[in-house]
């Protein structure tokens, strides 16, 4: 057996992560740091650049710790990472002249109605793969270069722009590199999905200099060596991706058609379409899977806001659980959500609605309706999301999966993962390890260094642990479903533009 060891940087919306994997990708140790979240006005998100640094280096130096395993034995570095959040920084000190922009961020919206007022919707989505929406990067990274001075200072190269990725590259790699992955460029709405660069249609109609864009790697590349002050010796950091394309490599989603669901921070599910892209008829982002070896492969993708978030708003807004795991008790001591629909468009719809306005909406409540009904309601409405996902990539593919995949924090919910295979009326499966997005970056990284000759072998040891069959009648299904759509129906568009 290679007793070669990989490490996976996960950088999330609420913490830092590092994993340490041994070849076979099994965990031996890791370590999560989490960080402050920041909200200078509603509907906006924030990041301190700082605390994303710092709570990533603290996190691999503790995970490396904790594991105890010989430096020498780690053979690459794979860095995965929230994908739109947009940071600037300057070239000579490396600080940032802003706090990160959040891709929960909806302080662009005004941008981005600008772009679909003057007609580029279409452009962009032949050649991005997205929609014209506050989430993605490009009307960010726009809304920094407006402050003043700040576009003639890129324009003269003096700053870099990045998504996460960029950053920790930028800061953990000898020479600091300026680079990002094609995984990570195609959530910016400036990276064309075609010709595989960035577009210049796209910059000049957001006024966005090329001087300050990264190069463009593949997911599996050796991008340089890790600083050698951090660690006490230099590796290969070997693998950029963002967060739900590595998921998708690591549940070993290879076959056209297949399909994973991450339940994070927010949900997003992916299915891998082949090497052409398929522009979706119902709502949802063309976008990459990875790009290996110079060689794309596409995939389909929608994406729910508020997923787990939803849970920890039960915790630390309503004050309705202490725990994530006491949501799953209290769903399940009521035997349903008597009538009661939460819409967690705390921060918009997504996919396949893409409303900027719609805002949270809580309907169907009685008198009789208790703090179970609503915690209920909350988890069963991260499913509905997920089924609306689900939906309009069967409708765009024409093929219906065999099964769903399903990782992250979130999938650990028992009650959730079953009420999930019931909405969708197809089982649920869960694999052995559920860090599926960490052990993509890592076994990323070691395809990218030569550990594995394929990317079959990299996966091999990828195993299911629990399959949730559906058992929820057909047309309790769809009336539970009516309901649902009821309720979206009155989020849509609260806020006046």
């Amino acid at each position: 057996m290679d007793n070669r060891v990989l490490v996976a940087l996960d950088q999330g919306t609420t913490s830092s992560r590092a994993i340490v994997f041994s070849s076979d990708g099994q965990v031996m140790a890791s370590h999560a740091v989490e960080f402050k979240q920041h909200y200078p006005q509603p509907g906006w998100v924030e990041h301190a650049p700082e605390d994303i640094l710092d709570s990533q280096m603290t996190a691999l130096q503790t995970a490396v710790k904790v594991s105890g395993v010989d430096i020498g034995r780690i053979a690459a570095i794979g860095i995965t990472n929230q994908r739109e959040t947009t940071l600037l920084w300057e070239k000579d000190t490396g600080r940032c002249v802003h706090p990160a922009i959040v891709w929960q961020c909806r302080r662009t919206a005004p941008l981005v109605q600008r772009l679909k007022d003057r007609g580029y919707g279409e452009v962009i989505r032949e050649k991005t793969g997205l929609v014209p929406d506050a989430y993605f990067s490009g009307t960010k990274l726009q809304y920094l270069l407006d402050l003043p001075g700040i576009r003639d200072r890129a324009r003269r190269g003096e700053l870099c722009f990045g998504t996460v990725d960029s950053f920790l590259a930028w800061h953990l790699v000898e020479g600091r590199p300026h680079v990002t992955d094609a995984t990570n460029a195609g959530r910016t709405l400036l990276f064309n999905l075609h010709t595989q660069d960035w577009d210049p249609e796209l910059l000049e109609m957001m006024d966005i200099p090329r001087e300050v864009l990264p190069r463009v790697m593949d997911t599996a590349q050796v991008i340089g060596q890790l600083r050698t002050e951090i660690l006490g010796r230099p590796i290969p950091v070997a693998a950029l991706a963002g967060d739900h394309h590595a998921s998708l490599f690591g549940q070993a989603c290879f076959a056209p058609g297949m399909v994973k669901n991450t339940y994070g921070t927010g949900c997003f599910m992916l299915m891998n379409t082949g090497e052409e892209p398929i522009q979706s008829r119902n709502g949802l982002l063309t976008t990459m899977a990875w790009r290996l070896a110079g060689k794309p492969t596409y995939a389909l993708e929608g994406s729910v806001f508020m997923g787990g978030a939803t849970i920890q708003w039960l915790r630390d807004e309503l004050g309705l659980i202490q725990t994530a795991a006491q949501s799953e008790q209290l769903a399940q001591s009521v035997n349903d959500t008597a009538g009661v629909f939460l819409v967690p468009a705390f921060t918009g719809l997504g996919a396949p609605y893409w409303d900027m306005y719609s805002r949270g909406t809580l309907v169907g409540m009685t008198r009789g309706t208790g703090r179970a009904h609503i915690v209920r309601a909350a988890l069963e409405a991260i499913a509905y999301q997920s089924h609306d996902l689900y939906s309009a990539m069967v409708a765009d593919c024409g093929h219906t999966p065999s099964q769903m995949q399903v990782d992250g924090g979130a999938s650990v919910n028992g009650f959730m993962m079953q009420f999930q295979a019931d909405i969708l009326g197809i089982p649920v499966v869960r694999p052995v390890v559920l860090e599926t997005t960490a052990l993509g970056a890592a076994l990323l990284a070691g395809l990218g260094v030569g550990m594995y000759g394929s990317k079959e072998e990299a996966v091999r040891m990828v195993r299911p642990d629990l399959t949730f069959h559906p058992r929820m009648e057909a047309r309790h299904r769809e009336l539970a479903l009516y309901g649902w759509h009821r309720a979206v129906e009155r989020a849509k568009g609260w806020v006046e533009p």
